[in-house]
């Protein structure tokens, strides 16, 4: 396996430097006005097409290597990857549409989300059997079609979470890596390797992307990059569940409580206004800590400044990585106490937001005065 994460780390690697070349010329920044835009100049958005490249060669490679020898004991019938080919294209192409032109309707992506998602169930077979609690499993199992659709909501949802938290150079994808390291490693213990081999060659891309993403900010994963994350993901999760009803259904929530409940409070906070849950603002928690805790970096070039403060965003939000990645590794076969972790941090978010909202931030959080 590790023969594997190293190929689709180099062919990530050189995909998307080889994507960042082809595709500068159509390099199309957001309006200067953007809520989104915190960055100068045009950047490429199409990091989402090196790391796919990255992740289906190395697993189309997957009969080479174990021909040489080199990739332990993997089934390869047992991955179905064309179906994981078949059930990615619709999202990603409305991803690559709307990373090359920016014009693709909210309503238009989220529309091929959903028939991806509706994909990874016809195709997969996705569905959450159980809820991780004896009390309510016996209501939910009389009910398979609940199970299903929870499934393609969470499909089709997780992308469009981890877009938008996409806002600053390393933090989705760094994200996205631990997450996907997390998985293989309890795929690993429930001795599922097929499982664990899609998730490392996905978290090897990944770290490929993150070379030339972060610190320097020379490509960005895009829509494209986003909905890949997010649709692997999520089956990953589901399939891993499904499988193994060992694992508790709320294991992977809590890995993927930050990008999750981003999207629920945000949805929540816009409809609080009377405002369109799709419409774009710049009131995200890490759009919050880039204004409110990164300080400004005085520097003559403009774009070298807000370069160095959205590298500084990123490590702030590590520590809620830290706050649902270790918890859910140590307890993933325990759901009360994953719902406990989870529901911590949905305390934590909501104190944290609205101390910076109420520029209420803790001592401990506020940096150095340069």
């Amino acid at each position: 396996m590790l023969s594997l994460a190293l190929l689709a780390f180099v062919l990530s690697l050189v995909a998307t430097l080889w994507v960042r070349r082809l595709f500068q010329r159509w390099a199309r920044g957001y309006d200067l006005d953007a809520p989104q835009r915190f960055y100068a100049g045009d950047t490429p958005r199409m990091g989402g097409m090196g790391m796919l490249l990255g992740w289906t060669l190395a697993l189309a490679a997957l009969p080479l290597l174990q021909g040489i020898g080199m990739a332990g004991n993997i089934d390869g019938t047992r991955l179905h990857f064309s179906l994981w080919l078949l059930m990615l294209l619709p999202a990603f192409a409305g991803g690559v549409v709307e990373d090359l032109t920016q014009r693709l309707r909210v309503s238009s992506r989220m529309l091929l989300t959903l028939i991806s998602g509706l994909l990874a169930w016809a195709l997969l077979g996705v569905s959450v059997p159980q809820l991780g609690f004896a009390w309510v499993d016996g209501l939910w199992g009389a009910w398979p079609g609940l199970g299903m659709a929870l499934a393609v909501l969470a499909v089709t949802g997780l992308p469009h979470a981890f877009n938008i938290i996409d806002g600053y150079n390393g933090l989705a994808g760094s994200v996205a890596l631990v997450v996907c390291l997390a998985l293989a490693h309890v795929a690993l213990q429930v001795g599922d390797r097929e499982l664990a081999a899609v998730a490392v060659t996905l978290a090897a891309a990944t770290a490929g992307f993150l070379v030339w993403n972060y610190p320097r900010g020379l490509i960005f994963a895009g829509d494209a990059g986003a909905y890949l994350w997010g649709l692997l993901i999520a089956v990953l999760s589901l399939l891993l569940v499904q499988r193994h009803p060992i694992v508790s259904p709320w294991f992977p929530m809590l890995l993927l409580i930050y990008p999750v409940w981003e999207t629920v409070f945000s949805i929540y906070r816009k409809l609080a206004r009377g405002d369109s849950p799709g419409m774009a603002d710049a009131l995200h928690l890490h759009q919050l800590v880039y204004r409110r805790l990164v300080r400004s970096v005085l520097h003559e070039d403009e774009a070298q400044s807000l370069l160095k403060r959205n590298n500084r965003t990123t490590p702030y939000l590590w520590g809620f990585m830290v706050l649902s990645v270790a918890p859910a590794l140590l307890f993933w076969r325990y759901s009360a106490v994953l719902l406990a972790f989870c529901v911590l941090f949905a305390v934590c978010y909501v104190w944290a937001y609205l101390s910076l909202i109420r520029f209420r931030v803790p001592r401990v959080l506020q940096p150095p005065r340069e």
